[in-house]
């Protein structure tokens, strides 16, 4: 499952965390997935969503030791690259919401990997924040994979 904050910066609950946490459950009661591996920001000594993530799954009364927590999951392609060389997992189920899912499934396919995705519950409208941060997320994506080819192609 890729990160989010449990709660807003304002305060209250963050229904992008609270929707992901209701489809691992769906996920694990209709026996979809096995495992789980929380992946998020850690870089803060206060702020840590991967803990945030698997005691909010533990609250929900999933078993702790189902749970693997990836504490350098900082951002979406870190996430992806990892449960593939750190959990060894070269098949596997995206879970965040359909904008975070449709950029998670890119990366996954272009580094040869069977992901598959799962679309939590989503907001009926997400903020114009979400939106130009999903919009940048992309383009970053797409310069980093254009700087590894480029520097591929000169070796």
């Amino acid at each position: 499952m890729l990160g989010t904050s449990k709660f807003l910066h304002g305060g209250g609950i963050n229904y992008y965390f609270k929707y992901r946490m209701d489809a691992i459950k769906l996920l694990l009661y209709k026996k979809k997935i096995k495992y789980i591996i929380v992946s998020g920001d850690n870089k803060e000594k206060n702020y840590n969503e991967p803990r945030m993530m698997k005691l909010e799954l533990i609250k929900r009364g999933i078993p702790s030791n189902i749970i693997y927590e990836d504490l350098y999951g900082i951002n979406t392609i870190n996430s992806i690259i990892r449960v593939y060389k750190i959990f060894h997992q070269k098949k596997f189920t995206i879970i965040s919401q359909k904008f975070h899912n449709e950029r998670a499934i890119f990366i996954g396919r272009y580094l040869g990997l069977d992901v598959v995705s799962f679309n939590a519950k989503n907001l009926k409208n997400y903020s114009n924040k979400v939106y130009f941060r999903e919009i940048c997320s992309r383009i970053k994506l797409f310069f980093r994979i254009f700087k590894s080819f480029f520097l591929f192609r000169t070796i």
